[in-house]
């Protein structure tokens, strides 16, 4: 029995031994299958997996430029705010992600899907903007849960800052992230771009972008394979985009703005320096708020921008063509007295009406002006004395002149997107229409009606013209830039003039001598008087682009019929150092665009004249200038005497 005993200990000693050995060769068979398939099938997996357990970049996007008046105050700046950012490469579940992250910031879920599908062809490894300028409640909740989702981030960014109430809006443009058909376009190609980068949509953003934008920098940091950051190597730091300053002067642009309000009129303003084409303030309204667009404009505010019948994101000054009304007279008479048709004495008999080429054309008093002459017929802004130059001059003469005073195609301003101010001659008409020209309808181009249409700019550079001499000088807006420290300003050359029109002292002195008793004598623009100044101008009226037989059908509509109205001036008269035009869009009554001007013009001789600047009743008084430091080196900004700083006829009786 003992025998047997042993001999089944030992076969059970076996079996265990057996079942051991059986364990031992199973488990290191399936160790040999994980390793083999840890080294060899997901080897490029853990390889990747390995390199970014060790460095992570993060990229520190660059402040654009600030941007100065012409004094040195800041205009346009940065603020940092806050984004917050996926990075795909660490997320397992995506959608997951994005649904826990709208959990925790209240923010739209499809918004934040949308967000992501905008980007999925930029590279894994970039963090992607799904929330940008997040409140302070979404940061710190993020923050909170940073060990939970170390694949989302927080970001701090610069943003760009504008004047409140979209102050030059149209002039300063605005930010927005490239699209896709940027990336490649010519315009942008040639900048180290990359798809969610910022940059200058319009405006002066959009012209100096390659200024301004800055470089952009990198956080370079040690993390683990969960994507926690474990040490930080080293930062190269972003650069900040050229500091700019430009030509316009802060208190001229508000006293501009303010006066549109106060007036409660929508159109174009431009001032201008008539010696060198510097552009002291621009407005178009109705405008937008460029902030809008820097913390991220969404879908039914641009739905509504773009859809508005009063087109807020249209710039007048340089978009909108419209005819010129009695504004063109200054074209015609310094045509006629250079052409030698008439001189400033030559008289016209002004009945309220003349017939040309079989029909009848009416003047401003139907009662007529009498016999007047150049001068007096520039006061009196009379229709027949210019019907009679029309009739005297022929359309090409005309479109000369006018392209030589700067009333034909662009004016070459540092903005974006001009539009062509356009007078006929009879190449167009053969080319366009295959017509010839009629004398007849140079009648009514004569006095800024028919085949004319000009740009607020456009009109603003002609009167500049007239103001200087002759000289058709280029508008422009930047002044300096540096290299984003303060230091090493350097003034842009001055563009130079287009041409000169040679026109001889007398004429111009009697065109001066018209337009100086349109605001001092009896004229149409007594608003704009200002004691002590020699102010000279011209008033116009330019009729909306609705025919006359639809004019009561279009109102009854509720589309607004009302004429326009324009203003341009410069002073003072000898010696010129401010110009500009002024156009209120359906002004309505005669000289509404006067008293906009006028109101610019008060608060451009109180600076010269170190008065208190004048404030509009319901308007905000003026903020202390805010320089930044250190203030750009070339502020001085004017001579020692100066402050810093449609194919329609005219029906009758029409106010000019």
């Amino acid at each position: 029995m003992e025998i047997v005993e042993i001999h089944e200990r030992r076969r059970a000693e076996e079996t265990r031994l057996t079942g051991l050995r059986i364990g031992f060769a199973v488990a290191f068979v399936l160790m040999a299958v994980f390793f083999w398939r840890l080294q060899v099938l997901q080897h490029a997996r853990y390889e990747e997996m390995a390199a970014n357990n060790h460095l992570k970049t993060v990229p520190l996007r660059a402040p654009r430029g600030v941007v100065f008046d012409r004094n040195g105050q800041v205009l346009v700046e940065n603020r940092d705010s806050f984004t917050i950012a996926i990075v795909r490469e660490q997320v397992k579940d995506l959608d997951d992600t994005v649904r826990r992250l709208a959990e925790i910031t209240g923010a739209d879920e499809e918004h934040l899907h949308e967000a992501v599908k905008r980007r999925l062809r930029e590279p894994a490894f970039r963090p992607l903007p799904v929330i940008e300028h997040a409140t302070f409640a979404q940061v710190a909740a993020v923050t909170a849960r940073r060990h939970e989702m170390p694949e989302v981030l927080v970001q701090q960014v610069p943003t760009r800052a504008y004047p409140a109430e979209g102050m030059a809006a149209h002039a300063f443009g605005y930010v927005g992230e490239i699209q896709e058909a940027q990336l490649t376009s010519t315009e942008f190609s040639q900048l180290p771009l990359q798809p969610g980068a910022i940059i200058g949509q319009t405006g002066l953003e959009r012209f100096y972008n390659e200024h301004l934008m800055g470089t952009d920098g990198n956080r370079f940091v040690v993390v683990n394979s969960r994507g926690r950051e474990l040490e930080e190597m080293r930062v190269e730091a972003p650069v900040e985009g050229a500091r700019m300053q430009v030509t316009i002067d802060y208190d001229l642009q508000k006293a501009l703005e303010d006066a549109f309000g106060h007036a409660g009129l929508n159109g174009a303003g431009i001032i201008l320096d008539p010696n060198n084409g510097e552009v002291l303030a621009a407005t178009s309204l109705p405008a937008f708020d460029p902030n809008a667009f820097a913390v991220g404009i969404d879908g039914p505010q641009w739905q509504k921008l773009i859809t508005d019948p009063l087109r807020p994101m249209t710039n007048r000054v340089l978009q909108g063509t419209y005819p010129p009304g009695s504004t063109f007279k200054i074209v015609m008479a310094v045509a006629a007295l250079e052409e030698g048709v008439i001189t400033p004495e030559t008289t016209f008999y002004c009945p309220g009406h003349a017939t040309f080429y079989g029909r009848t054309f009416h003047c401003l008093r139907r009662q007529g002006h009498g016999t007047v002459d150049l001068r007096t017929a520039i006061e009196q802004s009379c229709n027949v004395y210019f019907y009679n130059l029309g009739q005297r001059l022929s359309i090409d003469t005309i479109h000369k002149y006018a392209a030589a005073l700067g009333l034909v195609g662009k004016t070459g301003i540092d903005l974006p997107g001009e539009g062509d101010s356009f007078v006929a001659s009879t190449e167009w008409k053969r080319r366009t229409l295959n017509q010839p020209w009629y004398p007849g309808e140079t009648i009514s181009v004569a006095i800024g009606q028919g085949a004319v249409a000009v740009t607020p700019i456009g009109l603003a550079t002609m009167i500049a013209t007239v103001a200087n001499g002759g000289t058709l000088v280029t508008p422009h807006l930047a002044r300096a830039f540096d290299n984003g420290d303060g230091r090493g300003w350097q003034p842009i050359a001055q563009p130079a003039p287009r041409s000169r029109l040679d026109i001889s002292p007398e004429n111009l002195q009697a065109v001066r001598d018209g337009l100086w008793r349109v605001v001092n004598g009896a004229g149409t623009g007594r608003v704009a008087q200002i004691a002590g100044h020699d102010v000279v101008g011209k008033t116009g009226t330019a009729q909306a682009n609705v025919s006359l037989q639809n004019r009561a059908l279009a109102a009854s509509r509720g589309v607004d019929v009302r004429d326009h109205r324009w203003f341009v001036f410069f002073a003072p008269r000898d010696h010129p150092q401010i110009a500009g035009a002024i156009f209120a869009e359906h002004g309505g009554t005669t000289g509404s665009a006067t008293p906009i001007a006028r109101h610019v013009l008060e608060t451009f001789f109180a600076k010269l004249d170190g008065q208190p600047m004048p404030v509009l009743p319901g308007t905000r008084t003026m903020p202390a200038p805010q320089p930044a430091a250190p203030a750009p080196a070339v502020v001085s900004v004017r001579p020692a005497s100066a402050p810093r700083m449609a194919a329609v006829s005219t029906p009758a009786g029409t106010p000019q």
